[in-house]
């Protein structure tokens, strides 16, 4: 096993969503590169050296397996990825990414492509200021000094600006920001089994409707006219006694809520089932409560074409589940989609799964959080 070594990078950015730009690369440094340790703030700048909009700059530290020159390679990469052109002139230019390796351990490196600890690093305050929020007593092997009397002998005078934007050091930092995220979707589509992953992968707290034992879901199936009332006033009452109280007691030793169910599916569901003299009533009763519940951060509904929901129910057995018609969950989904349509203020997105399976394969269930990653990130920058 290679050794890990502490390394500091310098991040920079002033084209495009700056922040985001920095957030992104974190994330990335973190699952490409090794752990991400530290943080400095965030600061802005004026562009040095060239007319250029301003940057803004952080300073990361990194724990990781890398060599120096094959940290290079992967820096460089991402730089790319992240769709910074290096041209053929001369001097300075404005980019979505710069990433500067400023210190590999208490390592000397210097050849034709890499020169660390980074020569230019004692004369710029837009990276000894960030440095010294994460590595204050760190000495320079060449210099001899620790990072903050570099900074308070730098003659670099430009005007710094320490900004309110936070980044998070890993996904798991970043989830936690969350309280609650609802992951909902029609019979069949695997909600439950997704939240149960991402309860046990970032420590969440896990939120699940229990419904199986409720004695009018399988005469429901049988006779929906008949049982169709008292099986939504029943799910009402059980999923709102249920969620206040599960979403109401904030576990300490959790980092955040997913639950396998949002109650506006009472609505959802009641709308499809009930007369319309029923659903007037039953109405009235669930717009009471649903004032007092609480709303998710991010409501993620996970779409599955109906022959696909078919096939996810036949494979779990539930003898009651088997005889639903194709039209009943083809009105399920419409009935999601009018309810995401209806609410734009609400924090939602629609994941199809059409061809993914999060389930067997692990490839997938990290496309499907990268979509909450990106979800999370754009609500905060």
């Amino acid at each position: 096993m290679a050794l890990r070594q502490q390394a500091y990078l310098s991040l920079g950015s002033n084209l495009g969503e700056r922040a985001l730009n920095l957030q992104k690369a974190v994330l990335e440094i973190a699952k490409e590169v090794g752990d991400v340790t530290a943080v400095s703030a965030v600061y802005e700048n004026a562009a040095v050296g060239f007319e250029g909009g301003d940057f803004l700059n952080a300073c990361i530290g990194v724990q990781t397996e890398l060599s120096p020159s094959q940290l290079l390679q992967q820096l460089l990469q991402l730089e790319i990825d992240f769709g910074r052109e290096r041209k053929s002139q001369m001097g300075y230019q404005s980019r979505t990414l710069d990433i500067d390796i400023l210190l590999y351990g208490t390592e000397i490196v210097e050849d034709t492509t890499l020169s660390i600890p980074h020569p230019s690093m004692p004369e710029r305050n837009f990276v000894l200021k960030p440095l010294a929020d994460i590595a204050p007593q760190f000495y320079h092997p060449v210099l001899n000094k620790d990072i903050r009397n570099l900074l308070q002998e730098c003659k670099d005078r430009n005007q710094l600006e320490k900004t309110k934007h936070k980044l998070y050091n890993s996904r798991l930092d970043l989830f936690s920001q969350l309280q609650f995220i609802a992951i909902e979707g029609n019979i069949g589509a695997g909600k439950t089994t997704l939240c149960k992953m991402i309860a046990e992968e970032f420590n969440a707290k896990l939120v699940l409707e229990r419904f199986a034992d409720n004695p009018f879901l399988p005469k429901f199936y049988k006779d929906q006219a008949r049982y169709a009332f008292p099986l939504e006033m029943s799910f009402l009452a059980d999923r709102y006694q249920q969620f206040t109280d599960d979403t109401s007691q904030f576990d300490l030793f959790k980092s955040f809520m997913v639950s396998d169910y949002d109650i506006f599916k009472s609505l959802i569901f009641a709308k499809i089932t009930l007369q319309a003299e029923e659903f007037k009533l039953y109405r009235k009763v669930f717009n009471f409560m649903y004032r007092e519940v609480k709303k998710p951060d991010i409501y993620l509904y996970l779409y599955q074409n109906t022959e696909r929901l078919l096939s996810n129910i036949k494979k779990r057995g539930r003898d009651y589940e088997q005889s639903i018609p194709p039209d009943y969950l083809a009105k399920i989904n419409q009935g999601y989609l009018d309810f995401i349509k209806g609410h734009p203020d609400q924090n939602s997105m629609i994941l199809d799964m059409s061809d993914l399976d999060f389930v067997n394969d692990s490839s997938d269930y990290q496309k499907v959080l990268q979509v909450l990653e990106n979800q999370i990130l754009s609500s905060n920058f």
